[in-house]
């Protein structure tokens, strides 16, 4: 790397090597074909060798000594700004803005992802789903992601989503805009709004998309503000796609706050988010049943720590309060439903998209009750209507760079036997592999 560098910052600096002093790197003989552009930086002060003397053309450099160089150059006024876009990273921890690229380079990025996923599963009802002639889904889903910057504060990101299904063939997939919005700085505050993923008491209570806003000031400690209007669609799915039902509602209306702070090794997080009118209007076989909405209200505190830069532990407790026209849930249903949960998981290592050969290992417990979660992270069956408990056990690879595997097993049951007579069980095995681009 060292050859072409020295080349092209000697160039962009635009003087001669003569009015410069001789010999500044003992290793670095008059006679050296990079002799002259050497003396070039090192009087210009844009390379300072190893302070022994010596320039030490044959060794590696690292992409911050890279940078290090790249800023000092761009101090003094070199025409760099390739190499300042592709060290643009290393330079912002450095310290350094790079003045004016935004608006010299494209504005707008454009990148994406592919997903193929099977998952095979076994509900209870038998070798097939009830309403279904398959116990499998057999998927591919395609990303395209849009971002540009608006100003130095300010930038924007879509999302472009399409699901082929490849286990009905039925040609009814299609093409939307999942994610739309904006992020930026008002004063000291982050500001992202518009159509985001809004992650909830690290996605045991919602990790899906939302129409909103989320404001947040800190770092170390960092307190966050989110209000908006939840996903339609996603409550009760998976306990009424095992039934056989249809649900049609509304996803309501959410507000709540979080305080996070961390201590090296460990995390801590405490929360509280408000939902109302959930599933508010929702028709279930063309009979509305739920006319005025649910509302919930649920605490959450969690911790996480990192053991070695390895293995890391996490666990959480979650207390939720749903109610329908100001009456508890479970009295207006007559069952007596779990109003509190917990979570604990186990991380080892993980697969880095950016790493050939990387990998890692996860296993996850659940016990949560009904009105503790709305859109959970998992793959796993969350029988949204009952609450669930249960594991998931995998493992992630990385083939090549940017191609990602991976596969788990999950099992949980439903926790209120409801008109069935029993819990229902649900055990699947999730594989997919994602390319990005």
């Amino acid at each position: 790397m060292k050859k072409s560098l020295v080349l092209a910052m000697a160039m962009a600096l635009g003087v001669t090597a003569s009015a410069y002093a001789a010999n500044p790197f003992s290793d670095v003989p008059a006679g050296h074909w990079a002799y002259d552009s050497i003396n070039k930086l090192a009087a210009a002060g844009v390379i300072e060798g190893y302070g022994d003397t010596t320039f030490g053309g044959d060794k590696l450099m690292t992409r911050y000594e890279m940078a290090q160089i790249v800023a000092k150059a761009m101090a003094k006024g070199a025409n760099v700004d390739k190499l300042a876009a592709e060290f643009a990273d290393e330079l912002d921890n450095l310290g350094v803005r790079v003045a004016n690229l935004e608006k010299k380079a494209d504005n707008v990025k454009v990148t994406g992802e592919l997903r193929y996923k099977y998952m095979s599963k076994d509900n209870g009802f038998g070798e097939k789903l009830a309403g279904s002639d398959s116990n499998h889904e057999n998927d591919l889903r395609s990303r395209i992601w849009v971002t540009g910057q608006i100003n130095d504060d300010w930038s924007y990101t879509g999302m472009l989503e399409n699901t082929q299904n490849f286990h009905n063939n039925a040609g009814d997939e299609d093409t939307s805009f999942q994610r739309a919005y904006v992020e930026g700085k008002l004063g000291g505050l982050n500001v992202t709004a518009g159509r985001y993923n809004a992650f909830f008491a690290n996605g045991n209570v919602y990790d899906t998309r939302a129409d909103g806003v989320e404001v947040s000031y800190g770092s170390k400690v960092k307190v966050t503000g989110f209000a908006g209007k939840a996903a339609d669609g996603l409550a009760f799915s998976d306990f009424g796609a095992g039934l056989g039902t249809e649900f049609d509602f509304e996803g309501g209306n959410y507000a709540g706050a979080e305080l996070s702070a961390n201590f090296n090794k460990l995390n801590v997080t405490g929360g509280y988010v408000n939902f109302k009118d959930i599933a508010k209007g929702s028709v279930l076989n063309d009979t509305t049943v739920v006319p005025e909405g649910i509302d919930d209200a649920i605490w959450y505190v969690g911790a996480d720590y990192n053991f070695d830069g390895n293995v890391a532990l996490s666990a959480m407790y979650l207390k939720g309060d749903a109610s329908y026209n100001d009456v508890d849930v479970d009295k207006v249903l007559d069952y007596d439903y779990d109003n509190d949960g917990w979570t604990v998981g186990l991380t080892y290592k993980g697969a880095e998209a950016s790493e050939a050969g990387s990998w890692g290992l996860f296993a996850n417990y659940y016990d949560q009750g009904f009105g503790t979660y709305l859109a959970h992270t998992t793959d796993a069956n969350t029988f949204a209507g009952t609450g669930f408990k249960g594991y998931g056990v995998g493992a992630n690879y990385t083939f090549a760079k940017n191609i990602v595997g991976t596969v788990a097993y999950y099992d949980t049951e439903s926790k209120v036997a409801k008109d069935f007579g029993e819990k229902i069980a649900d055990q699947r095995v999730w594989a997919d592999v994602t390319f990005t681009f």
